[in-house]
Order: C-alpha cells, then structure tokens, then sequence
C-alpha cells in the first residue's frame, strides 16, 4: 500500500489524499501581461525530478506541500504551507 504522511494526521493511505497541482508563484494578475498571465494559468514543466506540490488530505480538508520526486514516484516530505520552507 502506497502511503503519504499529513503533517496534521500523520501517515495515511494515499486513497485519502487529492493532489493540488504545482506550486508555483502566481504573477500579480494586475500588472502581469496578457502572455505572462497564459503562461501561468497554461503551461507545466512536466519534466521528471523533483516537485513541490500541493496536496489535500480528503477526510480533514488538509492542505498541504509534498516535496516529491516524480521519476521516482518518491514522497520526500511534507509540510503546511504556513511553515514555509
């Protein structure tokens, strides 16, 4: 069984969980051109190495950052985002 760790509710299947999409700095949508803001809100490196992520954790409504290694399909760590990194 694949397992991911919530920093709230500890480890868990990772049935419980719901990725989030890629953390990535949202430009300032007052300021950001119009090609600035469509390459935002369109385009992904979905290159394999490391990711920080966001994940939610189902049954409390958890949210989170995964650091994950998606060659490896490796969870490295996880973290509340108000813990900054």
């Amino acid at each position: 069984m694949k397992l991911m760790t919530c920093p709230i509710n500890g480890t868990r299947p990772i049935a419980e969980f719901s990725y989030g999409g890629t953390l990535r700095v949202m430009p300032d949508p007052n300021a950001a051109s119009d090609a600035e803001w469509s390459d935002y809100v369109f385009n992904r490196d979905n290159a394999p190495g490391i990711k920080r992520e966001w994940w939610r954790h189902i049954p409390s409504n958890t949210w989170f950052i995964a650091e994950r290694d998606t060659e490896r399909d490796v969870v490295l760590r996880t973290w509340l985002h108000a813990e900054r990194d």
